[in-house]
């Protein structure tokens, strides 16, 4: 077993255990390169951002399998944490959710995120969602637990039937994806404390919250997520939103001002930067191979 293998399961394991465990965001390769420096036990590939970040489009049904599964396979390749990744609605009937639960498994995933919205589907805490009948949500995920080579390779299983049917919908729901296999439950968008223990106290299986800074569901504390019952509390638009923040701040002063002197915002070590890039692979590789187009060998031992 790999490293990357050894680790996928470890990540398996512990959810399965309801470990709590706290999920950051990432959304293209520099966010992704950052989270793998923590000792996380997984990151997150956020739809959302990476649409965003991308193609420079909202998060609404815009992007091709081909689109994600590339930037799962990048970031898998860069990283040495497990990822899971947002798969969306499985990008269209059951064949395409077979389709897409090979490519990500085959790009390196840890696990995927598959939803019951009908396509196109929205952000999750977006107006508007509707869902499709519970019998092709549930096929949809038999299909990904029968498709799976791994039994570590996750199958995260999201009802958004909350936003216009209720909660009690979005329990049956979820209640549904259990029987047919999901190792880990999302409930979307519930709107209070008291809906997220109702959640909580309705399964005994691991369930994820989807914790979105100014979306539809209150923020909390680890402890009380916790105390709640939630074994996974995700943070996917986190790090975009302090992205846009800092950017805005930055360019900002450098409009007002002509220059980057003076900024209030902390920027990162070039130096530092430059490494976490991969610049010593290069810098190594060019002192290995001084010389060699002249001729000189002795460079290249």
């Amino acid at each position: 077993m790999s490293s990357r293998e050894e680790k996928q399961a470890a990540l398996a394991r512990r959810l399965r255990a309801k470990t709590f465990t706290a999920l950051p965001g990432c959304f293209e390769m520099i966010s992704a390169r950052i989270a793998d420096t923590f000792d996380f036990p997984g990151i997150y590939m956020t739809g959302y951002g990476a649409v965003a970040s991308y193609l420079g489009l909202p998060d609404a049904g815009l992007a091709t399998y081909t689109d994600m599964v590339s930037r799962v396979a990048r970031i898998v390749e860069n990283t040495n944490t497990p990822l899971i990744a947002d798969g969306d609605t499985g990008y269209g009937g059951l064949l395409n959710v077979e389709h897409t639960v090979r490519g990500y498994e085959k790009a390196g995933a840890a696990g995927i995120q598959l939803e019951d919205q009908v396509f196109p589907k929205k952000c999750g805490h977006t107006p508007g969602r509707p869902v499709v009948s519970v019998e092709e949500a549930v096929a949809k995920i038999r299909v990904a637990v029968d498709t799976r080579d791994s039994t570590d390779f996750l199958i995260i299983a999201r009802t958004d039937a909350r936003n216009l049917h209720g909660l009690d919908e979005a329990l049956r729901r979820a209640e549904a994806f259990a029987k047919a296999g999901a190792d880990i439950l999302f409930v979307e968008a519930p709107e209070t404390r008291e809906e997220m223990v109702k959640i909580c106290q309705s399964f005994d299986q691991p369930l994820l919250c989807n914790q979105v800074e100014g979306g539809e569901t209150p923020v909390l504390t680890a402890k009380e997520l916790q105390d709640i019952g939630y074994t996974i509390g995700l943070f996917p638009g986190t790090g975009f939103l302090a992205f846009g923040a800092a950017m805005r701040s930055v360019y900002g002063h450098i409009h007002e001002h002509g220059s980057s002197a003076g900024l209030a915002t902390p920027l990162d070590d070039f130096k530092r930067f430059s490494l976490l890039m991969g610049f010593q692979d290069v810098w190594d590789f060019e002192k290995k191979w001084a010389g060699a187009e002249d001729g000189d060998e002795g460079s290249c031992k």
